[in-house]
């Protein structure tokens, strides 16, 4: 706050006038007036990591992170700056109902600055997540009506408007507002680091892939007439041309209409649906009936059924799914997805055996839809309010269909409370969903999910004072730091006073943690067997080790680090 006490009569008319004559069009919080955020400190944040906590073994590329964001953030722009592919959030809506906390107290809808708040609080947290993103990065915001023009102004504020992408309309819930308008939506804000550089076209395989399965759909349609013919056709096609096209194989069967898929949407999510029998065209049995019923009134099913929209499986014991035909796919992201919100709610439920463990998650077709648009196959994604982990969910399941090596980064407070001091959501939900994904789970119907592979490295954000670095910081931390400096999959300290890391280029650092004989002695033998390949090395007294002509790079620990968090 400035100091206008010092400033006599004239001073402050110059002042005023000067501001009158620079005020612009733009939002405008209480910042002098609120509670600065606790979080905003100065502090250096280190990661410790969780090897117990941590999924399939080392050296992990995916990283979960337990702790304030904001530390997360500034613990991540010293390694990741500029890397970041695609940053999806869903953070608190500040609804008013216990879903926003600042400075470790809820804020409700009486407190005289909410929206002020909310606003500092976002304001902080998207200035970091805009220098993590690469120049050609998005995010996007999910939101509802409570801060949405307050968000889109802020956004332009962080970005730039003229790094709008859009805005997508999510329609998703039915009526749970009280009010005259019908509330059935929320929204998705979409915005890029530098609109310039994002493609015209998006990005992924998966637009290629599609749009050379319709060009080959058209040919087959215009050439056959019998079903049988087709399919022998496609199939054929689809075979000898599927490791060039990364493919989709969901989209494999063909008829008169086109190339289709299945898609369990005719099922109901989230809450009990309709119950009827669907009678089984081969063994005129009553097929399985999803967990929650089916989705449309049995009128609706029958049209479907004359349609043959319907699929059925070998027998009357797999569930039916609904034909999703390709001709219906765009290469253009719609501005308007309806999905019912309810499914997200209903796919945690199935991986946590039944027991709601978290409000109102985000359905992984929601963010798959949306990854793969924006990502490509080795890009990066973080998500900073990670909540129940659906961003994980679907950046490995779209790894999955498209064989791509994408990399999740997550972010989740533990949420404890005064009141609930033990709660850990990050540990429990979070990590624990994807461990679940990753790894296999059996559903609330006790049937077998085979996992989708890969791990993560579980680590905690702890914040240690800049001048107590020399002593707080432990060597693990230490190696934790340098390995995601240097952009490498982490893999546990191995505690014996040298480390080194070698990338598959030859390029390598290490180091040292102490001058014991033996830490030396090791050291000493790997820089011989190295012979002249520069290496990065890191100790606490470099100037010991330089020598004149040496080829390696001595770097002081922890000064080097400190340099690299900044401010």
């Amino acid at each position: 706050m400035a100091d206008y006490d010092a400033l006599d009569r004239p001073a402050l008319i110059r002042l005023l006038q000067r501001r009158d004559a620079e005020r612009q069009l733009g939002l405008v919080w209480e910042r002098d007036e609120i509670d600065a955020d606790s979080a905003v400190n100065s502090d250096y944040v280190a990661l410790e990591l969780d090897a117990g906590l941590s999924h399939g073994d080392a050296p992990w590329d995916n990283l979960i992170i337990e702790g304030d964001n904001f530390d997360a953030l500034r613990a991540l722009r010293a390694s990741h700056k500029g890397a970041i592919n695609c940053i999806y959030i869903d953070p608190p809506y500040n609804t008013g109902n216990r879903d926003f906390v600042y400075n470790d107290r809820f804020v409700d809808r009486t407190h005289r600055f909410r929206h002020s708040l909310w606003l500092e609080f976002m304001y902080r947290r998207l200035q970091l997540a805009k220098e993590l993103l690469a120049d050609d990065g998005v995010i996007f915001v999910s939101i509802d009506d409570n801060e949405l023009f307050r968000l889109g102004m802020l956004m332009d504020r962080v970005f730039g408007e003229d790094n709008k992408i859009g805005t997508v309309i999510w329609k998703n819930v039915t009526d749970n507002n009280p009010s005259r308008v019908v509330t059935e939506h929320e929204y998705l804000l979409f915005y890029g680091k530098n609109k310039s550089s994002v493609p015209a076209e998006w990005k992924s395989s998966e637009v290629a892939t599609k749009a050379a399965m319709l060009a080959v759909e058209e040919e087959l349609l215009s050439a056959y007439v019998d079903d049988t013919e087709l399919q022998a056709e496609y199939t054929a096609w689809f075979r000898n041309n599927k490791d060039q096209l990364s493919p989709l194989d969901n989209y494999k069967f063909i008829d008169r209409a086109g190339i289709y898929a299945g898609s369990r949407s005719v099922h109901n999510p989230g809450k009990e649906g309709y119950r009827y029998d669907v009678f089984h065209p081969e063994t005129q049995q009553a097929c399985t009936q999803p967990l929650m019923g089916y989705r449309f009134p049995k009128a609706t099913m029958d049209s479907l059924l004359d349609q043959k929209r319907i699929l059925f499986g070998s027998d009357h014991n797999k569930l039916i799914e609904l034909k999703i035909y390709l001709r219906d796919y765009r290469s253009k992201l719609s501005s308007v997805i309806d999905l019912d919100g309810r499914s997200g709610a209903n796919e945690l439920r199935a991986i946590f055996n039944n027991e709601k463990v978290f409000n109102n998650p985000k359905p992984v077709d929601l963010l798959s839809r949306l990854l793969s648009f924006v990502t490509s196959e080795q890009d990066v994604v973080l998500d900073f309010f990670a909540g129940s982990g659906t961003t994980a969910q679907a950046v490995t399941q779209l790894n999955a269909e498209d064989g791509g090596n994408r990399r999740f980064i997550l972010v989740s407070s533990t949420e404890a409370t005064d009141d609930q001091p033990d709660k850990n959501l990050c540990r429990d939900v979070c990590a624990e969903r994807v461990r679940r994904v990753l790894g296999g789970y059996t559903n609330a119907r006790g049937q077998d999910v085979p996992g989708l592979d890969g791990g993560f490295a579980y680590l905690r954000a702890r914040r240690v004072p800049k001048h107590r670095m020399s002593q707080k910081l432990d060597h693990a931390e230490i190696w934790n730091a340098l390995q995601l400096l240097h952009a490498r999959p982490l893999t546990p300290w191995p505690g014996d006073g040298f480390a080194v890391d070698v990338a598959g280029d030859g390029s390598a650092f290490g180091y040292l943690a102490n001058a014991y004989p033996a830490s030396c002695a090791r050291m000493q033998a790997w820089l011989e067997a190295h012979g002249d390949e520069p290496a990065t090395l890191y100790s606490w007294a470099p100037e010991r080790w330089r020598t004149a002509g040496s080829p390696h790079d001595w770097r002081p620990i922890p000064q080097h680090l400190r340099e690299r968090f900044g401010r």
